[in-house]
């Protein structure tokens, strides 16, 4: 048994669950329905995040990598109209 004072969620206001709401705070099945379905909400915003975060560093480094590319050939075309511009 865990020394913690506090309920799950949803368990109802005054057992360390409640606060988040009416249903929550009544307790109960519907509280902790109420509770997990939060928690699902909150746990697949993040994912949705997250995922979001990882595509736009991935087209970040695309984008520099062609930068990278286009600046290359620049400095090849600019080194060759210098030797062409010597002889």
């Amino acid at each position: 048994m865990s020394s913690s004072q506090l309920g799950d969620l949803g368990s109802g206001a005054g057992k360390g669950g409640g606060g988040g709401g009416s249903i929550r705070e009544a307790g109960g099945s519907f509280g902790k329905m109420e509770a997990a379905r939060e928690e699902e909400y909150f746990y697949k915003k993040q994912k949705d995040q997250l995922e979001r975060l990882k595509n736009d560093q991935i087209h970040q480094a695309e984008f520099h990598h062609q930068q990278i590319k286009e600046h290359e050939e620049a400095i090849q075309r600019h080194k060759k109209f210098l030797e062409n511009l010597g002889k």
